[in-house]
């Protein structure tokens, strides 16, 4: 079966394991991964085990390097400016860590940025004393980027960040249009594209970013326990590292001084999980060989159906909003609960996630919602697992509302 955009779905279905005995719309939490990922990962960790972790790395340092090239193809950058990390928010950390922030400085952000994101950036104001400013929304959703100007203008912010795809909702923030004011302004900006990677193509000159953070588990279709990090030249040539450097990062070239790596490397540790890093490797060149346009386009029209499908259902509301809508379907159920209608959904074969308010407060208030169902597929998936994934959360959904409307008093 080849979709419009020429992917030939049954062959990468056949790559993927998962696939045969689940419907797999948690795509925005972990992807199924494709057999060269797990292959790449299992025979690492053999190879440890037969000869010692060491020497494992030792033997595998050319794949080892096409971690960096084939993630630098990926963003359309150079090697140089890639680090590998633990996470994407270990990623957004060590970028966050390399700003000297100091009393009264300024973060312009969104009001839909990340939950662990804004929760730093709560550490920040109570350990350094910052300040923390949110932009406001458009009328359709996303962050006004024409408000946001007028704050870079009058607050000068000592850092923009802006997490590209809320992981709350289906929107998918301007970016590029942000990060040509920050340009303009010679503001440091930094991306969290942690649901974006693997969903649409990520050009960093184009988006004009400092740094920009990703995970691998999710639309890369990688390992959990990796991320990825962007460092631009100008960040490396202003001497931006992180605030723990450690031995991967820089030489102790005196006992009382240090250099830190010239590239991106500086942003990483020395202990990490080889077989981690070989497994984004084959995640990256699978993804490029998939093609990201292709791939990005049918998961987010399989969520389209899946949207228009949901949207009719009584007793549930789609959240979405936004100019642009990703391949996050996210939808309140009214009456039920969200642990036992996740679970409900695993016992018919369905694998979706659930956000709680404390993940979104402003985006959660506004909406009034307590929690919500997030559905995510990606270009794997066919049309009869979104038709019928929207045949049992109607199903479900009507159920819990026939039970509890014979449940209310007289």
């Amino acid at each position: 079966m080849r979709d419009v955009g020429g992917l030939d779905v049954e062959a990468l279905r056949a790559e993927t394991p998962g696939c045969s005995n689940r419907i797999h719309l948690n795509n925005a939490g972990a992807s199924l991964v494709p057999r060269p990922v797990l292959d790449a990962m299992i025979g690492h960790l053999q190879l440890e085990a037969e000869i010692g972790g060491y020497e494992a790395a030792d033997a595998m340092a050319g794949r080892v390097a096409e971690y960096y090239t084939a993630t630098a193809a990926l963003l359309g950058c150079r090697s140089d400016n890639v680090a590998f990390a633990a996470s994407a928010t270990d990623a957004f950390s060590r970028a966050l860590s390399s700003i000297p922030f100091e009393r009264g400085d300024v973060v312009l952000t969104t009001r839909d940025d990340y939950i662990s994101n804004q929760i730093a950036y709560l550490s920040l104001r109570r350990r350094f004393g910052i300040d923390v400013v949110h932009a406001s929304n458009a009328p359709a959703g996303e962050v006004d980027v024409d408000a946001m100007a007028a704050l870079m203008r009058s607050r000068r912010p000592r850092l923009v960040v802006v997490t590209h795809v809320p992981t709350s909702s289906g929107l998918v923030q301007p970016v590029a249009a942000i990060g040509r004011l920050c340009r303009e302004l010679d503001l440091p900006y930094l991306v969290d594209a942690c649901q974006s990677a693997g969903q649409y193509p990520l050009d960093v000159e184009e988006i004009g970013c400092d740094f920009l953070s990703a995970t691998w588990r999710k639309f890369l279709r990688g390992p959990r326990g990796a991320g990825l990090l962007y460092v631009s030249d100008r960040a490396l040539a202003q001497g931006c590292e992180p605030l723990f450097i450690d031995m991967r990062g820089a030489r102790w070239v005196a006992a009382g001084a240090y250099e830190p790596a010239a590239g991106a490397s500086r942003f990483e540790e020395w202990e990490r999980s080889y077989a981690a890093v070989l497994g984004g490797a084959a995640a990256a060149r699978y993804a490029l060989a998939v093609g990201i346009e292709a791939s990005g386009s049918r998961a987010r029209a399989l969520a389209a159906r899946l949207r228009g499908a949901l949207a009719g259902v009584d007793g549930v509301r789609v959240l979405d909003r936004g100019s642009e809508l990703c391949a996050i379907v996210t939808i309140e159920i009214a009456g039920r609960e969200a642990r036992p209608f996740q679970a409900a959904l695993g016992a018919r074969g369905i694998n979706a996630s659930t956000t709680l308010r404390e993940h979104a407060v402003y985006d959660f208030d506004e909406k009034r919602v307590a929690w919500c169902l997030r559905l995510s597929p990606h270009y794997y998936n066919t049309e009869s697992e979104i038709d019928e994934a929207a045949r049992v959360v109607a199903e479900l959904a009507r159920a819990g509302a026939a039970t509890a409307a014979t449940s209310r008093p007289e």
